[in-house]
């Protein structure tokens, strides 16, 4: 499906760079939410037909993503969506729990009442998602990591270090694939409600330690229950995270 956004648009409004960031963003957010599936050939002549942007600025957003490691480049077969190993989850996941647990502790040592009253109404809508999603509503796996990943940004929100919360965002992101996977198993869906809540009362009453290790099992969960299912050291996304998306996009790169 092209943007028709971009596509309303006079292409002179847009510089070469610009169209490159907007290319790297669409196709990086979709292949994070399995809209484009893992190991699924990136063509850039259909790549140029969903997103209406043209072949060099999706060529330049590629290469991007390759190096983030979100995209595999081949030789002789272009490039294609990175798969989800089980093995390289476990380095990320064990990387952003020693990066969050940095964030924490500095949060909540230098956090305020405007921080405590952001850690609240994160959690407030944390608890909401969750009610939409075990009720099957429409967009609510959306709606559910959206707020799950502000969940966790209010936690570590008064931490000072520029360095550490650029960081911590990035492996966020890279752990959002894995975590959609885990949502949806054999074992069923996934609930998180106490996890967070336990988490949220633990910070806000500044319990460092017990806060850092209910995250700590929050985070390792995710892996757990992936390992678990799949004992190929390989997953693929779940079907009710690719039919929510497929209804917006029904194309697919073969």
């Amino acid at each position: 499906m092209v943007d028709r956004a971009i596509e309303s648009l006079p292409s002179s409004l847009y510089s070469g760079e610009s169209l490159s960031e907007r290319a790297y963003a669409h196709i990086r957010r979709d292949i994070i939410r399995g809209v484009r599936a893992p190991g699924e050939r990136l063509r850039t002549e259909k790549l140029k037909t969903i997103y209406g942007i043209g072949p060099t600025p999706i060529r330049e957003a590629l290469q991007r993503l390759s190096a983030e490691q979100l995209v595999q480049m081949s030789e002789h077969r272009g490039f294609a969506v990175a798969p989800l190993d089980l093995n390289d989850f476990s380095d990320l996941n064990f990387a952003r729990v020693e990066m969050e647990k940095v964030a924490l502790r500095r949060s909540m040592a230098l956090g305020d009442s405007v921080w405590e009253g952001g850690v609240v109404a994160a959690s407030y809508v944390m608890a909401k998602a969750e009610k939409q999603l075990e009720s099957g509503e429409t967009g609510s796996i959306d709606e559910w990591e959206r707020a799950n990943a502000a969940f966790h940004t209010a936690m570590v929100a008064a931490c000072d270090s520029r360095w550490v919360l650029m960081t911590r965002g990035r492996l966020q992101d890279m752990c959002e694939r894995y975590r959609r996977a885990s949502m949806y198993t054999d074992s069923g869906h996934r609930v998180t409600t106490h996890e967070h809540q336990a988490i949220a009362e633990a910070v806000l009453s500044r319990d460092c330690e017990l806060a850092c290790a209910l995250t700590e099992k929050h985070f390792s969960t995710t892996l757990e229950i992936l390992t678990s299912n799949d004992k190929s050291h390989s997953v693929s996304v779940s079907a009710p995270t690719r039919k929510a998306h497929q209804k917006a996009d029904r194309t697919t790169i073969d």
